[in-house]
Formats: structure tokens, C-alpha cells, sequence
């Protein structure tokens, strides 16, 4: 979504005409965080190959979010560190900044607003990463409950052990 503090701008410019611009700046928002997504995988790899028995023990026996949890403990700063670089090269690239730059420039034209001073890379990587923790839970949950959402046989055979320890 638009960020917070930026949605005072956005609908400031959207009553002035600049409704395309904000479209704009939103969709390239969004594909700059899809794109930083597609490295994640080596980091939670490194999690998974990090974790300890207690930590196996934690995911297994724990909570609907136990293995987010895990990672989300394990992987969120290298994950923003992994993220944040790509954020900010995608969103150049996809003109993002430059669409940032030109709301931003719109609305301070306006007069007897405050001017704007918002770092849209950090918001667009938090949001990036708080999205990915949000799927993962979600689907954790899902595989907990429901054994026809455990689709590769590690699943089956992890979740189908469990499943008979907690009979």
C-alpha cells in the first residue's frame, strides 16, 4: 500500500490531477518488493542449515507459526540487508525514485503544505519483508492444519510424524 505517510500526498496530488502519477509510483513500489523476493531463498537456506536440534525441536512442537517464527528471528536482517540494494537499484530502474521524486515535487508545489521527506527505499524493504513473514505464516498455518496442503513428501513425512506423536 501507499505508505502512511505518504498518503496525505498521494491524495493531496490525486485532487490536483496527479492521479496517474500516484497509480505509477504505487505499481513500481510493488515490483521493486517482488523483485528483492527472489533472494530470499539462499538466506533461509542458510537458516535451515544453521538451525540447531532445539531449534527443529521449537519449529516441530511449537505453535500455527512456529517456523516463521524461527526465521523471522534468524533471517530479518540479512534479509533487509539482502533486500535493500536491490529495493533501491529495481525502484531506479523501474522509475520509481523518479516517480517518488515527481509526487513528491507536485505536492510541494502546493502551497502552505509541509514539504515531504520520506525514505521510500526503507519503507518499500520493511513492507517487502513484512510481506513475505505474513505469506509464509499463512501458509504455515495451512500445512499445519490441513494434510492436503503438505504437497512435497518431506512435508508428509515431517508433518505426518508429528501428526502421530500427537496422538
Amino acid at each position: 500500500p501507499m505508505p502512511e505517510q505518504l498518503e496525505k500526498v498521494a491524495n493531496t496530488v490525486r485532487k490536483f490531477g496527479g492521479g496517474k502519477l500516484v497509480d505509477a509510483f504505487e505499481a513500481k513500489m510493488n515490483q521493486s518488493a517482488e523483485q528483492a523476493a527472489k533472494l530470499a531463498a539462499p538466506v533461509f537456506m542458510d537458516a535451515i542449515s544453521d538451525m540447531t536440534f532445539e531449534d527443529a525441536k521449537g519449529i516441530l512442537y511449537g505453535g500455527d507459526t512456529a517456523a516463521t517464527n524461527y526465521f523471522h528471528k534468524t533471517t530479518a536482517k540479512n534479509l533487509k540487508e539482502v533486500y535493500m540494494p536491490v529495493v533501491t537499484e529495481q525502484m531506479n530502474d523501474l522509475g520509481a525514485v523518479q516517480a517518488y521524486n515527481k509526487l513528491v515535487a507536485s505536492y510541494n508545489k502546493i502551497p502552505f503544505v509541509k514539504p515531504v521527506n520520506f525514505n521510500v527505499e526503507n519503507y518499500v524493504t520493511d513492507n517487502a519483508l513484512n510481506g513475505l513473514f505474513s505469506v509464509l505464516a499463512e501458509e504455515e498455518k495451512k500445512i499445519r492444519k490441513d494434510p492436503v496442503a503438505r504437497t512435497s513428501e518431506i512435508l508428509k513425512t515431517v508433518f505426518g510424524k508429528l501428526d502421530q506423536v500427537k496422538q
